[in-house]
């Protein structure tokens, strides 16, 4: 069996004075496709941030490839890809300003390849315009470039399909079992009904990871 990407070891986490979740564990296995589920409340943007490293407030261990993540920060993020549930783009710049911003960090790519990314997710002839006059549908779509062109091996995603219609739904369901069968591995929330071969799932209150 492969090592896993992602360990989560007893997590605890609280707020406003309500426990979220407790003696959570579960491990990301490359090759994998994993849904957090869980009723409105039940910590599963939460979770995502602090597998992210963008929550502190939480108790429990992580380890990264077998590994405490606190020792290997730099590596850990270096090697995952995390997109929130807001598109996170800035709506003066244009798409491929966006995206150019968005890769410049981590890997830097040209432009021709960026503008196959954004054709990929429906953006023919709106790479140039600013995303303040865009719909939500296709800033969704801007972010969602970036799984385009991402290498990172894990990727943590909240929310992917909100504002997308039912051919981009589709499109993203193929994207992630591509990625699976390349190798990486999906953590993702989604209110949308995703059913996919093979899906593990954490479930929010028991802890447990069951597959479909």
């Amino acid at each position: 069996m492969s090592e896993p990407l992602l360990q989560a070891v007893d997590l605890q986490c609280e707020r406003d004075e309500r426990i979220l979740f407790r003696d959570l564990s579960f491990s990301i296995l490359p090759g994998t496709v994993t849904r957090v589920e869980g009723p409105n409340g039940s910590g599963k943007t939460t979770l995502l941030r602090m597998l992210a490293g963008l929550n502190d407030a939480w108790s429990g261990n992580l380890l990264w490839c077998g590994k405490p993540r606190s020792a290997q920060r730099e590596a850990f993020l270096r090697n995952t890809l995390y997109l929130g549930h807001r598109p996170g783009i800035k709506p003066l710049l244009t798409p491929l300003e966006n995206l150019r911003a968005l890769t410049a960090g981590r890997r830097p790519l040209p432009d021709p390849v960026l503008r196959e990314a954004l054709d990929g997710t429906g953006l023919t002839g709106f790479q140039d315009v600013p995303c303040r006059n865009l719909s939500a549908g296709q800033q969704r779509r801007v972010a969602l470039a970036r799984l385009l062109i991402a290498d990172e091996p894990l990727w943590l995603l909240d929310e992917v399909f909100t504002a997308i219609d039912s051919g981009g739904v589709s499109a993203i369901e193929e994207l992630l079992q591509q990625r699976a069968r390349e190798g990486g591995a999906v953590v993702l929330t989604t209110h949308h009904d995703l059913n996919l071969p093979g899906m593990e799932r954490i479930v929010l209150g028991g802890g447990a990871i069951n597959e479909c």
